[in-house]
């Protein structure tokens, strides 16, 4: 039988800067995130191979290297789910949920114009917690595919044709 674990986001704060026009919200740290204190650091996700397609860059060699990958272009990450119980990294066992201040990130990062979730979990507990502070740009959040493993059904150009929608829009 799997464990349940407190997966706690205490220690990795938003990835986040004022150049920042999108943010881009998981649904939770999974162990190996939380482990590496980082976004999507499990080697087998798909995200920073389809951040680095979409923008047409190198994939990123280290964290460093993913932090500027996506500050450079304007992407701020973060979790819906500041805490809960979990088994492993199976968004369908989430329990017990205390959101992340999504609102306040909102409220002092005033450039982030466009919001995505990463998965059907992150985008349904993302308007669960906005039912209670109805915060329009967060009603206009946008569900994205997730990039993990066990989403099966998108292929990588699947997601990165999905992602595409991140890019800024020329002037």
């Amino acid at each position: 039988m799997a464990m349940i674990r407190k997966a706690r986001h205490d220690e990795v704060p938003p990835l986040i800067n004022e150049n920042c026009d999108t943010l881009v919200l998981g649904s939770m740290l999974s162990p190996k995130s939380a482990e590496k204190k980082f976004y999507y650091a499990h080697p087998q996700n798909r995200f920073w191979r389809v951040i680095s397609a979409v923008f047409d860059e190198p994939m990123p060699k280290d964290f460093d290297e993913c932090a500027s990958l996506a500050l450079d272009n304007g992407i701020a990450l973060w979790d819906v789910i500041s805490s809960c119980d979990i088994i492993g990294a199976r968004d369908d066992t989430i329990k017990n949920v205390t959101y992340c201040d999504i609102d306040g990130l909102l409220k002092k990062y005033r450039n982030i114009t466009r919001i995505y979730a990463t998965g059907g979990k992150a985008f349904e507990l993302l308007q669960k917690y906005n039912a209670g502070i109805h915060n329009p740009m967060i009603s206009d959040a946008v569900r994205l595919p997730s990039t993990s493993t066990q989403n099966r059904n998108s292929t990588l150009q699947m997601l990165i044709d999905a992602y595409s929608v991140i890019k800024r829009k020329k002037e």
